[in-house]
C-alpha cells in the first residue's frame, strides 16, 4: 500500500530563480532566505528521505469543470511564464511522471463526490509553481517523478479538500508508493501596485502589504508549528479576508489528504517569513506522524469558499 512520507507548504516566488546578482539588487545586498531555506530543505528532505514521486498542489493551474492530475510519462521542455518572462525565460526541465498514481487518483473521484481526470497530453501547459520548485528540489534527482494537480477556479473549501481525500486514497491503491505532497503557494497575496511595487521589492515583512495581512500569515505559521491544522481550517473565513493565493487552496488539498482537523503534525521552517512585492511567503515542512496521519473526520457539513 502506498503512503505519504511528507508534506510541505512552499514558495515558488519568481525571485527564487533569478541570478544571485539580480536578488541581491533587490534585497539590499542580501540572499533571500526563501532560496537558503530551499537548499536547505533539499539537503535535509529531498535528498536523505526515501521516497518515489512528488505531487505538487499547484496554485498557478486553475481549472474550470474538474480537477486534473498530470499523467504523462515524462515532462520535459523549456519554460517561460507568461507573468514575468524577463526573469523566467526558457528554463529547462527535464522529468518523470507518474501515469499509475494519476490514474488511480481520478478513479477516487466518484466515491469522493467531485471530479478528477487524468490528462496526459504532452501539449499541456506547465506552470512555474511547478518548475520553480523542481528546479530547487527535483533537478539532478532524474529517478524522482513529479505529477502536478491544479486548484479549481469553480470549486470551494469542501472540494478541495475532498480532492485531497482522494489524492490519499489514490495513493494508498498504488504499489508501496512513497509520495510527497507539496502545497505550492503563498499565504496572503495582495501585490502593490504597480507605481508602488519597486518600493517593495525587498524580503523584509515590513513590506507584506498590510500589518492585519502579516499578523494573519504569523498567526497560522504559529498555529502551523503547533501542529493547529484544525484552527487554520476553522478560521479561513477570517483569512481569506486577506486573499491568500488561490484562496489556500494548495493547502486545502494537502490538508485533505493528511487528515485535515485531525492532522497534528506541526511545521519545521525553512528560511525566515518573508515578503515578496506585497505577499506573504514561507516554507513550511510536515515529518510523517509516527504510525501514518489520521483519517479525517467528513461528517461535518461542508465549508464553503
Amino acid at each position: 500500500m502506498g503512503e505519504i512520507v511528507g508534506a510541505g507548504l512552499l514558495a515558488h516566488v519568481p525571485t527564487i530563480v533569478l541570478p544571485r546578482q539580480d536578488r541581491l539588487e533587490l534585497n539590499q545586498g542580501r540572499e533571500i532566505t526563501l532560496v537558503t531555506g530551499l537548499e536547505e530543505l533539499r539537503r535535509d528532505v529531498f535528498e536523505a528521505l526515501d521516497y518515489d514521486t512528488v505531487v505538487v498542489l499547484d496554485s498557478h493551474w486553475a481549472t474550470t469543470v474538474e480537477f486534473v492530475a498530470t499523467a504523462q510519462r515524462r515532462r520535459a521542455g523549456l519554460f517561460t511564464s507568461e507573468e514575468l518572462p524577463r526573469g523566467m525565460c526558457r528554463m529547462p526541465y527535464d522529468f518523470p511522471g507518474d501515469p499509475e498514481l494519476a490514474h488511480n487518483v481520478a478513479r477516487r473521484a466518484d466515491e469522493h463526490g467531485t471530479w478528477i481526470t487524468a490528462i496526459d497530453d504532452d501539449c499541456l501547459p506547465i506552470y512555474y509553481a511547478t518548475v520553480n520548485l523542481w528546479k530547487f528540489l527535483g533537478e539532478g534527482l532524474p529517478d524522482k517523478r513529479w505529477v502536478s494537480i491544479g486548484v479549481c477556479q469553480t470549486g470551494d473549501m469542501e472540494d478541495h479538500l475532498r480532492l485531497g481525500r482522494a489524492l490519499a486514497d489514490g495513493i494508498a491503491a498504488t504499489g508501496g508508493r512513497r509520495v510527497v505532497l507539496i502545497a505550492s503557494g503563498a499565504l496572503s497575496h495582495t501585490f502593490w501596485p504597480l507605481r508602488e511595487l519597486r518600493d517593495h521589492e525587498a524580503s523584509d515583512p515590513a513590506h507584506v502589504f498590510s500589518p492585519q495581512a502579516r499578523a494573519a500569515d504569523e498567526e497560522r505559521i504559529a498555529w502551523f508549528k503547533e501542529g493547529r491544522h484544525d484552527r487554520v481550517l476553522q478560521t479561513m473565513g477570517e483569512f481569506w479576508r486577506y486573499k491568500p493565493e488561490a484562496k489556500f487552496f494548495h493547502y486545502l488539498m494537502m490538508a485533505g489528504a493528511l487528515g485535515e482537523e485531525a492532522c497534528t503534525a506541526p511545521a519545521r521552517q525553512y528560511g525566515e517569513y518573508e515578503n515578496s512585492i506585497g505577499t506573504g511567503q514561507v516554507h513550511l515542512w510536515f515529518d510523517r506522524p509516527e504510525g501514518g496521519w489520521t483519517a479525517p473526520h467528513t461528517d461535518k457539513e461542508p465549508a464553503r469558499a
